[in-house]
């Protein structure tokens, strides 16, 4: 099944308006000449001149975008990914670098990624059509695929049936549509009611009350003598109870700890304090290998003048050895501000809370 309204705009000056505020003065002439080229289709000239403009103006917005775009266009999926998911950590506030990473990782069928870089979009510019559309095709995907599964456990699912060919009418061509709705001509099909078993409380008996029965007066026994008084024995001590054993550590408090400790190696330029806080086996985003991704993040550490980070935590939870985080990101330096909400997966290792996936969005 294949999108209809997950693709990137077709001329190059309307995929860059929306960063217009962003760019550079100098050297306009190797961007302008690299989005005239992308325009024409001449992909490598087009790279060739982005890379030139890049080498003087590394973290411009709209360099990147244009790369980013022609990367795409040349089946560089992995590498596309990357140049988007740097501009959504450098500039969370632009909706067009998440959308543009919901259509790769759509392309690669990752449609919960896709979805959540949408919401994302959605999130910074509420009126942004083309994620709303575009999200609307990621729930009609995700539809398709549950139906799917329905039908494999029950073919005989009519009613399945019915909205699974509802979903896929959605994706095929105007044309196609017409023909199929003319070839077919099924029967109406009910759609079978959900029965709900009705549950009934059991009949409690109450026990029947039965009046008393009327006894006679008992007959009071004599007094006895009045014994003496003998002083009260002494009551043994009874052994103290053990102190209770203390309980474990709060695990939360551990894996906010360490969450604060990697926030503030990055608001030190603590290179080597922020990269201690990954474990071994994380995963860098976009399929970048972790030599790649440790030089990339050094030079986005090392190149501000200032860094300062902030926390807000939104759910943290902890299941046996490995904990997710969900917290809001307060980024500044002094060349930009921004905030964002991100996850992280953590893992216990060695006794210490390190991490093993990292994404924006909850």
């Amino acid at each position: 099944m294949l999108f209809r309204h997950l693709r990137m705009p077709a001329a190059a000056a309307v995929l860059l308006v929306a960063l217009a505020g962003h760019a550079a003065a100098a050297p306009a002439d190797d961007l302008r000449d690299a989005q005239k080229l992308y325009a024409q289709g001449q992909l490598p000239a087009a790279m060739e001149r982005v890379d030139t403009y890049l080498k003087s103006q590394p973290r411009e917005p709209q360099g990147r975008f244009l790369k980013g775009l022609i990367l795409t266009e040349q089946k560089k999926v992995a590498e596309a990914i990357q140049v988007f998911t740097g501009l959504t950590e450098d500039y969370p506030e632009l909706p067009e670098p998440y959308n543009n990473l919901a259509v790769l990782y759509a392309s690669q069928g990752n449609y919960d990624k896709a979805k959540s870089a949408l919401e994302l979009a959605i999130h910074t510019h509420p009126s942004y059509a083309t994620a709303h559309e575009n999200l609307g095709d990621i729930y009609a995907q995700l539809a398709s695929r549950a139906y799917d599964r329905a039908l494999q456990l029950d073919k005989d699912n009519k009613t399945a049936q019915v909205k699974l060919a509802m979903v896929k009418n959605l994706f095929m061509a105007p044309g196609a549509r017409a023909a199929a709705a003319s070839a077919a001509k099924p029967g109406p099909v009910a759609a079978e009611p959900v029965k709900v078993a009705k549950a009934e409380p059991p009949k409690a008996e109450l026990p029947k009350s039965e009046p008393p029965k009327a006894e006679p007066p008992k007959a009071e026994p004599p007094k006895p003598a009045q014994a003496k008084a003998e002083p009260p024995r002494p009551v043994p001590a009874k052994p103290a109870k053990p102190a209770p054993a203390k309980a474990a550590p709060d695990e939360k408090a551990a894996v906010v700890a360490a969450i604060e400790a990697w926030a503030r190696a990055w608001s030190a330029k603590d290179v080597k304090g922020y990269l201690a806080s990954y474990a071994p086996d994380f995963d860098p985003p976009g399929n970048e290998s972790r030599a790649d991704w440790e030089k990339q993040r050094t030079e986005r550490i090392e190149r501000p003048k200032s860094i300062e980070v902030g926390l807000r935590m939104v759910s943290v939870k902890v299941e046996g050895e490995q904990a997710t985080a969900v917290f809001r990101q307060s980024y500044r330096s002094d060349t930009f501000k921004g905030s964002s909400t991100k996850t992280l997966v953590l893992e216990r290792a060695g006794g210490k809370w390190l991490i093993k996936q990292e994404r924006v969005g909850g």
